[in-house]
């Protein structure tokens, strides 16, 4: 789950916020766990109970559905900002780097928002002791992940703490984006009848992190899906923009986990085909050894859409035909009831309640 917030706020005229200061506040967890940044139940209590209140403003700017980026109006260009902050162990895995995380993670953050990238602030939170070559190495990946992204690094900021206090190093991000004039996405757009499209297979990033760590004895091939997505968006809101109704990443907290914050955001039901969910072998494989679903295991290369039902097969024959789009698929239907759940449903008529993550089965994934 993301903790920007989507805002409609005119930044060139808007008034100061009364004070929110001594706004009451929900959260009532007795202390800070991993859970709360898994991106699940833990993560939205958080931010919805506690920052929201304390950031929002008295006539409640920021009390929208949270989204991948907040929405700005500068002088009549429309932006998206984002930020985000990447804890990856260990630093480096197969498919990627916490360099190349740190770009793509941003990026597809503002892509889902229907916005162009085009520049990203980085800071480096390095831990002492940390060996020069391993910095100089995730500076030059995340240099070319920005370079092949299409985005520019303009600046940024450098804090070491001490021995043991950061995994290596930690990196923070801030990207802009110019959203497209074509797009009008937003759960409120969301109707009965529209379709989900998901770009391709789910959990490879999740999984191979786990594997990378050597905490259980398995072997796969398998490689993060770490990429930027903005290719894929840019061709899908070329056939299809009009019926675009709202996109995600399904990053902490997994498809699963995106898709009931829809579910309650638009107060709509969503079906979910799960035979059509395309999941590696050993992506299965490893969920169920360790009982996880893959529903809620974090991608960093995929998207969610939600598209009109007119305009269905137009957008998924567009993302298929663009590079890395060609495992694309309709795995869902948005419904009018039951309101605010998302069901999984087997072709044999079986049913189930997929809810969002609880607890923190992948700690320092993305």
């Amino acid at each position: 789950m993301k903790t920007a917030i989507s805002s409609a706020t005119e930044v060139a005229s808007a008034a100061p916020a009364p004070s929110t200061a001594g706004a009451a506040v929900r959260f009532r967890d007795p202390q800070i766990e991993m859970a709360h940044g898994a991106g699940g139940k833990a993560s939205r209590r958080l931010v919805e109970g506690l920052f929201v209140p304390l950031f929002g403003g008295a006539a409640g700017a920021l009390r929208g559905p949270l989204a991948d980026a907040a929405h700005l109006e500068v002088d009549g260009a429309r932006l998206a900002f984002t930020a985000d902050s990447f804890v990856v162990r260990p630093l480096r895995f197969p498919g990627g780097s916490i360099g190349e995380v740190a770009v793509h993670g941003t990026v597809n953050d503002l892509a889902v928002s229907a916005a162009r990238p085009l520049a990203l602030l980085v800071t480096f939170v390095l831990e002492e002791g940390l060996p020069s070559a391993v910095l100089e190495a995730e500076v030059r990946a995340l240099a070319l992940a920005a370079e092949r992204a299409g985005v520019e690094i303009v600046g940024g900021d450098t804090k070491v703490v001490e021995r043991g206090k950061a995994d290596g190093m930690y990196i923070t991000t801030a990207g802009i984006g110019r959203i497209d004039p074509r797009a009008r996405c937003a759960a409120r757009s969301v109707q009965p009848g529209d379709q989900v499209l998901l770009s391709g297979p789910i959990g490879d990033h999740g999984i191979t992190i786990l594997l990378a760590r050597g905490d259980i004895d398995l072997e796969a091939e398998l490689r993060s899906d770490t990429r930027s997505v903005y290719p894929l968006v840019e061709r899908l809101l070329d056939a299809a923009a009009p019926g675009v109704r709202w996109m995600r990443d399904p990053t902490r907290g997994g498809v699963a986990t995106a898709l009931n914050e829809l579910a309650r955001d638009c107060g709509l039901g969503i079906a979910l085909f799960e035979e059509e969910i395309p999941v590696r072998d050993a992506v299965r494989g490893a969920c169920e050894l360790l009982g996880l679903d893959p529903l809620h295991i974090a991608n960093e290369g995929q998207f969610l859409a939600v598209v009109a039902p007119e305009l269905a097969d137009a957008a998924l024959a567009a993302i298929r035909a663009a590079p890395g789009g060609e495992a694309a698929v309709l795995v869902g239907e948005v419904r009018a009831e039951p309101a605010r759940t998302v069901l999984g449903v087997a072709s044999y008529g079986g049913m189930r309640v997929v809810d969002m993550l609880s607890g923190d089965p992948l700690p320092r994934i993305c």
